[in-house]
This record gives C-alpha cells, structure tokens and sequence, in this order.
C-alpha cells in the first residue's frame, strides 16, 4: 500500500473498474476500495450494447468475452397477447448491436480481477469507507482494513459505490426523487425450457394497467433471473408468507408459465425497496460521483449498468485532464452531459409506466424508421443527438402516441 495515489476509487464494480482501467492507461497511480467480497451477489444483470463501447476503449471487453455469457441480441416486449421485439441490429445508432446477460458476481469480478492485474493498481477488498476529508488541493480517505484504521491520501477521489453512495451519505448529498415509490422482488431459477431463439433475449411484460412488470433474463447455465416491478405496496404483498404471491405469479404468468412450471428456485426471493435515488449534486473539490452513487431511475430499461460504466469512464477522462494541469468546467463537461443521458431515459421510463410507450410498441402499423431510432435508444445511446428519439426525447414519444391513437381510432385521455 503506498502513501499517496493520484486517485482513489471508492468502489470496485463496473463504474470503478472502468474508471481504474482508463487511469492506469494514462499513467495514473489508483487505488480501489471495496466494501465488499468478491464475487458478490447485486442486481441489473442485462447489459446494453453501448457498454460494450466503453469496454473496449479500456481493454476490457476481451475479458467480457472470455466469460461466455449469454448473448443479448435485443429486447422483447409483451402485453397480454401482443409483441414488440426489438433486435440491436436494427437500431439508428452505430455502434455495436450485442452484448450480454450477467450473473453481476462473475461479471463485476472479472472485470475488477483484470484491473487488479494491471501495474498502478491497487484494490482491497473488504474495505470500509470511515470518513473523507477533501480540498481543492489533497484528499484523504480513512477506511478499515484487516482489522487496521488506514488514512491515506490522494489527489483526487471517485465515487463508484453503487448502492452504497458513500461521498452523498458522507457529505449529505442525497436529495428526495418525485417519482412514485417502487419495488422490486426477484429470484434466480432454473431455465431448462427455453422453447425459441427469442427466449435467449429479456422479456418483459407489464400488468396492471402498466403499473407493475414482470422479467424474465436468461443466464448461459441455463438458469435466469425473474423479478416483478411494481408499486411498493404490491412488492409487499408479494413477498407476504416467503414469497407466495410472488412464485405463483412466476409459474403461472402468460408467456412464462411453460416456461418455469416445474423450475427449481436457485435462492429465495429478495427484494429491493424504494429504489430510485438522486443527489443535489455530482461533484465538488476533489472529487465527483458515478454509477448508482449519482443517480438510479428504474430497472425498466436495463439502464443501470450503463450509465454507471459511461460515468466512470467520462469521469476517469476528466480526472486525467484535471491532474494534468488542465482547466476541466464538471458543470459544463461532466454534470450536464451526464445529466442529459439520465433524463433522455428518465423521459421513456415515465412513458413506460404512463401507457405512452406501450402505444407506441403495440401500434398496428409501426414505422420501420421511428423503431430503429427507439431501438438505439434501448441499447444505450442516449447521447446521439442526430437520433429525433434522444434530441426531443421530452415530447416526441406523447406526441407520436397521440398521432398513433388517431390513426387507429382510439380514445386521447
């Protein structure tokens, strides 16, 4: 352990793997803090196929690849007995047109075990974060480790913590979200009974009045993950009396029911409560927040690992210039580029659980055109401002449910 790092990562999942895997590309001296041991069990298993862009400008999407998970070619959509399939190969955007479905305990621990290989690395696991003193001009981090107190000093500091949002909880930054309360119960469960090519891919299936979902994403050991979104008093009741309600909506569920009727639960129901957060805000003196410390809007649209490798990777970028001696605007380059990505995504969850997408989807006559710029969007290209679907994406989406009820006679309200 040395006495100084140029930069210290609190965090060693996606977003501070690839944070580290830039900066020691660059020459920078890193050291990562995990709370936890590796391999560990988390959430937000289906990848989009933007995160295989930042993968490879780090060198670490071989390392992906060696892993052999499931391929994930697209998304499928269902309600009641209509489909809406979406494969990347067809989107807008260019850029890759797959990527993979995760156990997040391998995944997160390859990628960190390759970081961790790298010369100007260093990462412990199973250290704890105790307090932060930052400045403009040097950071010093106190952690627990091997039953030792450690304070230790850098020049700068990222936030990759996910869930457990060290920096906002430490500095207070958490701030309310207005959106409702949701979530989320899931399982792991066996997957021998895949019957099609589009089984490989997630399903997801809204239900009550598009207020709740259900997913099903399948894993390369033919096991899957399957899990209900929904208001928090409906999870509640689903997870009365282990989990009850909740096996039987994945038994018997249309479109699933074949599927998992004789399937064996690999680990009981967990749940998630109340799971959206935010923060006032995503940077200051020495440091700056990325992945789930920032912000997490909802699982809908697969989004979270995403947003937490393209946080890290445009922070370790203007880490790098600001350790350099360059003039570095986070407002300008970080905070509002970031933000921009959120909300297109915040704009399709919202349509999601208010009908407006499922309009769109279900539509008897759908636009080749206006799919393939939705498409890139639900691959993660959130950032394409030459795509209508991301540019407008605050009014685009009511405004062509609207011209779609027209066409097809049904009602405005």
């Amino acid at each position: 352990m040395k006495a100084t790092y140029d930069v210290i990562i609190i965090g060693a999942g996606p977003a501070g793997s690839v944070a580290a895997a830039y900066l020691q590309k660059q020459g920078k001296t890193v050291l990562v803090l995990e709370k936890m041991k590796f391999p560990r069990f988390v959430i937000g298993e289906s990848l989009l196929p933007h995160c295989m862009d930042y993968l490879e400008k780090v060198d670490l999407v071989e390392t992906v690849h060696e892993q052999k998970f499931q391929l994930k070619t697209g998304v499928t959509f269902y309600h009641q007995n209509e489909v809406c399939a979406f494969l990347f190969e067809d989107r807008y955007t260019e850029g890759w047109d797959y990527t993979y479905q995760v156990k997040r305990a391998d995944f997160d621990k390859a990628l960190i075990d390759e970081v961790a290989k790298r010369e100007g690395v260093d990462v412990f696991f199973e250290a704890e974060v105790k307090a932060v003193k930052n400045s403009s001009a040097v950071q010093e981090v106190t952690f627990q480790y091997q039953n030792q107190t450690h304070c230790i000093a850098a020049k700068f500091i990222m936030d990759a913590s996910g869930y457990g949002r060290v920096l906002p909880r430490l500095f207070h930054l958490d701030k309310p979200v207005n959106t409702p309360p949701r979530s989320a119960i899931f399982c792991h469960i066996e997957d021998q009974n895949r019957s099609n090519k589009a089984a490989q891919n997630i399903f997801v299936h809204a239900f009550n009045d598009n207020k709740a979902w259900i997913w099903s994403i399948p894993f390369s050991d033919q096991t899957a993950s399957v899990g209900v979104v929904g208001d928090t008093e409906l999870i509640e009741e689903f997870e009365k009396n282990d989990g009850e309600k909740f096996r039987e909506m994945v038994y018997q569920f249309p479109g699933l029911a074949d599927r998992f009727k004789s399937s064996k639960f690999i680990f009981e129901n967990r749940t998630i409560t109340n799971y959206a957060v935010s923060v006032d805000q995503l940077y200051g003196d020495g440091f700056v927040l990325c992945g789930n410390s920032t912000e997490f809007l909802d699982p809908i649209f697969s989004s979270g690992v995403t947003l937490a490798i393209s946080s890290g990777y445009k922070a370790a970028e203007l880490v790098d210039q600001q350790l350099n001696g360059q003039i570095v605007d986070w407002e300008k380059q970080y905070a509002e580029v970031l933000k921009s990505g959120i909300n297109v995504f915040r704009s399709y969850v919202h349509a999601w659980y208010d009908g407006t997408l499922g309009t769109i989807f279900f539509s008897k006559d759908s636009n080749p055109e206006f799919k393939k710029q939705i498409c890139s969007v639900l691959a993660g290209y959130v950032w394409d401002e030459t795509n209508p679907f991301v540019k407008r994406h605050q009014t685009i989406l009511e405004k062509l449910a609207r011209v779609i009820k027209i066409q097809e006679g049904a009602p405005l309200n």
